[in-house]
């Protein structure tokens, strides 16, 4: 048994790292740039000033560097010769988004980069002239148009927008008389940089650069490595640890999108009330659900079976968001008069440390009665239902039989005998328990608001708290992997029929 359970262990390593790279591989496709968020989507202001573009610029990166995601994504990157290895290095995801979109179209990426700079001299140039109101409109429209062109790659669109800012440019230049009162006049030669480089991508494209393929190595210094393995020496006595990451190997998760709290934290505040509500069900469910089961199995085909099977279906199909509302509903508000409010709706009672221990015992309990009996009943109904399957399948086999003409009591048949070999199916549902007591349930935590890992996974998706929500979801796989490896360590126990050993 022992060899199979270092051969386990060994097949962890590289399904862990599959099960990373997938992880990784969606926080880079998932929509939105969480440092925009951070920053309330780098708001700006009509009268905003070039010194203040650049502190935005400067805070960004800043934020980007706190977070790690200056540095590119993975060890290596395969792509074509006509996108540079540094494309990462462009600031937003957005503009980032757009170059590449370009690179596709025309390769050509030194022109492509001119012209990308020569759009942020322009909107650097509006930023900095002197305040006017006469060309307000004209220069907020201006702006407008070089953070549209940022992120468009769509040929027409861009012409329209360089057509409407030229006539605003000449407009300005025209109407006025006098030199010094031509607001826009120190920008045409800096628009026409731009109208000339974008016209020349066009021209000098070399789309067949993007058919010949490139293989770029960044080396350690890069995302995915710094959020496994983090980006300090794994010694050292002069390392410090607080001003780097330290990885997820080295139980440090990062820090949250939202509140710049450590995810550890984060996770341990809710792991707590998660685990806690879990082991209710799961030691209720168990003590209900396993006797119900052998018992429906003794008693097939009677009028008793029959009617609780009916009851079993009507549980299993109930769904818990139903069942939820109806509970809050009718047992905790005072819609149909006092005498119905029973139980609290939400909450977790008594918290603080001012509470005496029994205190917060009854307390917690009168609060987790609605959720915990939400959440058991399907359950229980489900796991009655596949223990009395089981247990009808083993009092048919030909020892139960010899048993019984062996006389032994019924009692004596039925649990020592068949109980034991019925068990194979409940240790599987039991081995999918441990990632679920992690992952929390979502739909009755939210319900009665109460603050576990279920919660904590649903304002994380909503929020796009990744690093909260991919800490989470490896957790769930590590423990899907061990619940696995638990459950068959129990076959052997319960049938020592079966042998791992014959299969290395």
């Amino acid at each position: 048994m022992f060899p199979y359970i270092l051969k386990r262990f060994l097949y962890f390593i590289p399904t862990f790292i599959v099960i990373s790279l997938i992880t990784f591989l969606l926080s880079q496709m998932a929509p939105g740039d969480p440092v925009e968020l951070k920053l309330k989507g780098g708001m700006q202001s009509a009268n905003q000033q070039a010194s203040d573009k650049l502190a935005g610029e400067k805070a960004y990166l800043d934020l980007s560097e706190k977070y790690g995601r200056q540095l590119p994504a993975f060890y290596f990157s395969i792509t074509s010769s006509a996108e540079p290895d540094t494309l990462y290095k462009i600031t937003r995801k957005a503009d980032r988004e757009s170059l590449a979109r370009l690179i596709g179209m025309y390769g050509n990426w030194p022109l492509i980069s001119h012209y990308y700079y020569a759009v942020r001299n322009l909107e650097l140039a509006i930023l900095s002239l002197p305040e006017d109101p006469a060309s307000f409109e004209a220069r907020k429209i201006i702006r407008d148009n070089c953070n549209i062109l940022y992120i468009n790659y769509d040929d027409n669109e861009i012409e329209n927008i360089l057509k409407q800012t030229q006539a605003l440019v000449d407009a300005s230049v025209t109407d006025s008389q006098q030199v010094s009162h031509k607001p826009l006049a120190a920008i045409t030669g800096i628009f026409a940089d731009v109208k000339t480089s974008y016209e020349k991508v066009k021209q000098e494209k070399t789309p067949s650069a993007n058919y010949i393929p490139a293989i770029h190595w960044y080396g350690t210094g890069n995302q995915y490595h710094r959020w496994l393995f983090g980006d300090v020496p794994w010694f050292g006595p002069n390392t410090d640890i607080t001003k780097h990451a330290r990885g997820f190997f080295r139980l440090d998760f990062g820090t949250s999108y939202v509140d710049d709290r450590q995810v550890s934290s984060i996770i341990r505040d809710s792991l707590r009330w998660t685990l806690l509500l879990s082991l209710i069900v799961v030691i209720l469910e168990y003590l209900i659900s396993i006797p119900s089961g052998v018992i429906l199995a003794i008693r097939s085909n009677s009028l008793f079976d029959k009617v609780y099977t009916i009851f079993l279906f009507i549980c299993y199909s109930l769904p818990v968001v139903w069942i939820g509302t109806l509970l809050i509903t009718f047992l905790t508000s005072d819609y149909y008069g006092d005498k119905l409010n029973l139980f609290p709706p939400y909450g977790l009672g008594k918290v603080g440390d001012e509470f005496g221990f029994w205190e917060r015992v009854v307390d917690r309990g009168y609060h987790f009665i609605l959720p915990v009996f939400t959440i058991a009943l399907g359950s229980f109904a489900y796991m009655s239902r596949q223990m009395r399957g089981a247990m009808l399948s083993v009092i048919r086999q030909d020892y139960i039989r010899t048993a019984f003409a062996k006389g032994l009591p019924p009692n004596k048949v039925f649990w020592k005998h068949a109980f034991r070999n019925s068990l194979l199916p409940i240790i599987t549902i039991f081995s999918s328990l441990l990632p679920a007591m992690i992952g929390g349930a979502v739909i009755i935590e939210y319900m009665f608001n109460i603050p576990g890992m279920g919660r904590v996974s649903y304002d994380a998706v909503v929020q796009r708290d990744y690093p909260v929500l991919f800490t989470i979801l490896l957790f769930s796989a590590l423990l899907t992997m061990l619940g696995n490896l638990l459950a068959d360590i129990l076959y052997v126990m319960v049938d020592p029929r079966i042998s791992f050993n014959k299969k290395m």
